[in-house]
């Protein structure tokens, strides 16, 4: 019986033994050369380097767009960007919020131009959320491979389009035929801004409410399916609240892009520093204040430092929106991992 068990480990230990020479001689196990390990090195300090560069640039603009941007509060004041005081002469002041920096009395209210990108970018995500949200559903949920394989790539395709093409359009085509089918007070508006902008908007919105959808397990709608639910009331019911996060991600990063957004509202918005509700009217916001003025404003003026601090409150409304769209992604990830 000892012979018999000594036997059978004499032969485990001359498997094991082969098995590893037979592993050390296979050509995957075989020391890397030395010119391929410098190849990958010089690759990856490449990446690390670019990187590191891309990294700088953007921290050295934003320390420059704040440094001069700070000299408006120490030039102006930072009352004078909410309102203006103006004495009338029964000795009294009023309280005037406009954007009117080349004036010999300058005011520098920045409230008509935030209500101005609200009033363009407002209803461009509501408009947006409907057709993107709707588009996401249909490609995650309803469309076979061969329709995906069609309509993702056209959908994406308009985030590729130029602004100022769409600008353009919206400015010869759709200011006419909005013109001719509502008489608005002004024929260039917040209302044919959004509609421009929502071009831009729904690929975000799509994309990302479809890679929401994607992400719930499939088990939920198998689970769905076996209790007698429809298709639709898997998506309404079980799908769409389980991707809820996700997808009001989505739009909050859609309002973060046409809030950013310059061409179109540049160019169909009106540029009308008014402070109104009426979206058939003429606005201008802070992308288009920026983009018109700083070309022409004498640099060291207030008017320069006045536009870099709108910089300032741009960039603060777009880096929260996204924080939060960042935050809320994550969470249902974690959420749904399984």
């Amino acid at each position: 019986m000892e012979k018999e068990l000594n036997n059978q480990q004499n032969s485990l230990t001359e498997n094991e033994t082969k098995n590893h020479h037979q592993t050390y001689d296979s050509p995957f196990s075989r020391r890397i050369k030395k010119s391929t390990r410098v190849k990958e090195s010089i690759i990856k300090y490449f990446f690390v380097l670019n990187g590191t560069a891309a990294l700088i640039f953007i921290i050295l603009i934003f320390i420059f767009l704040f440094k001069e941007g700070f000299k408006a509060v120490e030039h102006i004041g930072l009352v004078d960007f909410i309102y203006h005081s103006r004495l009338l002469d029964d000795g009294t002041f009023i309280r005037v919020f406009e954007w009117y920096p080349t004036s010999e009395d300058a005011r520098y209210s920045l409230v008509p131009l935030i209500l101005g990108t609200l009033l363009t970018s407002i209803p461009a995500t509501i408009i947006s959320t409907f057709f993107g949200v709707g588009a996401g559903i249909y490609l995650s949920e309803i469309a076979n491979p061969k329709a995906k394989e069609i309509l993702k790539p056209v959908i994406e395709l308009f985030a590729g389009i130029p602004t100022v093409v769409l600008g353009f359009i919206m400015l010869v085509v759709g200011a006419s035929f909005f013109n001719d089918l509502f008489n608005p007070t002004n024929r260039l508006n917040a209302f044919i801004a959004a509609i421009g902008l929502s071009f831009v908007v729904i690929p975000v919105i799509a994309s990302l409410t479809e890679d929401a959808l994607h992400s719930i397990p499939n088990d939920l709608r198998m689970a769905s399916y076996g209790m007698g639910a429809t298709k639709w009331q898997t998506i309404s019911r079980v799908i769409l609240p389980a991707a809820f996060s996700g997808v009001s991600a989505s739009i909050l990063l859609g309002f973060g892009r046409a809030v950013g957004e310059t061409m179109i509202v540049l160019m169909a918005a009106g540029n009308a520093a008014n402070i109104s509700t009426n979206i058939f009217q003429s606005v201008r916001t802070m992308t288009a204040t920026i983009a018109a003025e700083m070309g022409e404003v004498s640099q060291g003026s207030d008017h320069y430092y006045s536009l870099f601090f709108i910089g300032i409150v741009l960039f603060s409304i777009t880096f929260l929106l996204n924080l939060i769209a960042e935050i809320i992604i994550n969470k249902m990830r974690k959420k749904n991992t399984f």
